[in-house]
This record gives C-alpha cells, structure tokens and sequence, in this order.
C-alpha cells in the first residue's frame, strides 16, 4: 500500500467517525404534538330508523334517537331528544302524513294525529275538502294511467255543446280547464305507490280541493252533457296552490270540437 492509498484510506476514516459523532450529538427530534379536534356539541335527533310510508302509525321500532351536531338542529321541525325526552307518547299512534326514508328527521310537520278517524281526514289540511272524481279504469282520462297520489293535475271539462251543436247542425263538443294544479290525494285506493309500481289505476280520484273548488267539481261531475278528465302537470310547473281557472257559466266561451264522422275538429265560435 503507498502514501496516496494510505492518506485517503485515513481521510475516508475520519469522514465516517466525524459523521458518527454527529449524528450521535444530534439534539432528539421534539416530540410531535397531537392537537384533539374540538368536541362537537350536539344533541339526539329522531330519526326514521326504516322506510315509513305515507299513512303509516308510528310505532318505537320505526324511530330511532342519533347525534345531530345543534348547528344544525332545526327545533321548530325537528324532535329534539333535549326538550322533548318524553316525545315517544305522543309521536306513537302518529300516522306520516308524507313519506319518510329511512336517516330522515321525524318532522312534526309531516305527523298527524287521527284521533280514530280516517287517513283521509286526517291527512287533509285545515279548510280543505277530498272530492271524488269517476276516471276510466283504461286510463283514458287520466294521463294513460300514469298519475300518482301527490302529483298535480289540471281538472277539464268534455260537455256538449248544446247551442253550437243546433246552430252547426252536428254534435259539438267543448273543452275547458276548470282547476289547475290540484293535488291528487288517492288514485283509486292508494294512497302512495306500492311494491315499486310505476303505474297505479283505480275508478276514482280523489282531489284535494277548497270549498269553492269542490262545489264546481260536484256540479261539472253532474252536468248531464260533460264529463272530467285530468291533465298531468310537470313537476318543474307544480309549485303554488290550485287555481280556480273556470266555472259552469264560462261553458259557452271556449274553443269547439265538431264531430263529424266520428272525427273530431277544432273550430272557433
């Protein structure tokens, strides 16, 4: 071994034990803090604990009390465990005036007591009336079938036009809208859809309807020369409450439908 290899084998030497004490004087790392996440302050929430259709008596095994952060606790909707700790005799025997899926909130807005009445009046709000319309079994008058419990309507008139018919000679019909944007409470006997059927007939319709709507529905169902079809909304034009659009003495102002051959065509008077 010559110098040149010696003195770097020595440099190589002192390198690494210069390092070793080093590393071995090196301060210990600080300990690493652990910062706890504030406590969340919150309350019990009663809450679906399973799918509760609409019209169904509440009972303890369908509720259920779970954490709900007070930031977000809504006291004049929501049942709150805190001011209502006894809340249980009174929500049972409670029927869901709408449907709840299962993690909602128990609103008391969407409970009804029915004090051993039925659904229906206990379901109905304050003022208004259920009124029961005949529709076609076929679902010819009622949007093929495809109108729901809850979904909205437009009430129209088919009569015949008795004037028009002997001024033209042939048989004329008329058509007018009577109610817009009715709530339908029942199609038949459902009240909601059941077994995940999209299509529910029956040979009645109930409608939810004010005093005034119910006397005109009543007297177009028995006006000898019309009857009532039902027109489904969209639900992006459902929003507001029925509307009055027409009644009994405006039967004579709107378009004609002539029937000629068994065809039928508009025609304006």
């Amino acid at each position: 071994m010559n110098k040149v290899q010696i003195a770097v084998l020595g440099a190589t030497v002192v390198a690494f034990g210069g390092a070793y004490v080093l590393f071995n004087s090196a301060p210990a790392p600080a300990p690493q803090r652990v910062v706890q996440a504030p406590k969340l302050d919150a309350d019990e929430v009663l809450i679906a604990a399973n799918d509760i259709p609409m019209g169904t008596a509440l009972t303890e095994t369908l509720v259920a009390w779970v954490p709900w952060p007070k930031a977000a606790i809504s006291p004049d909707y929501m049942i709150v465990k805190s001011s209502s700790p006894n809340v249980m005799d009174d929500v049972k025997g409670s029927m869901a005036r709408e449907a709840f899926i299962h993690g909602d909130p128990i609103r008391r807005d969407k409970l009804v007591k029915g004090n051993n009445s039925g659904f229906m009046s206990a379901i109905l709000p304050a003022g208004m009336r259920a009124v029961a319309i005949k529709v076609d079994n076929s679902g010819e008058d009622n949007a093929g079938g495809f109108i729901l419990p809850n979904d909205r309507v437009d009430v129209i008139k088919i009569y015949r036009d008795d004037q028009a018919t002997k001024e033209h000679g042939v048989e004329v019909d008329g058509a007018q809208t009577i109610l817009a944007n009715v709530r339908v409470l029942a199609i038949g006997q459902n009240i909601q859809e059941e077994n995940g059927k999209k299509v529910i007939q029956g040979a009645n319709a109930t409608l939810e309807l004010d005093p005034q709507q119910a006397e005109l529905v009543i007297l177009a169902q028995h006006a000898g020369n019309s009857n009532l079809h039902l027109a489904l909304r969209s639900l992006a034009d459902s929003a507001g409450p029925a509307q009055t659009v027409g009644d009994m003495g405006d039967a004579g102002r709107g378009n004609l439908t002539i029937v000629r051959f068994g065809a039928p065509q508009t025609a304006a008077r």
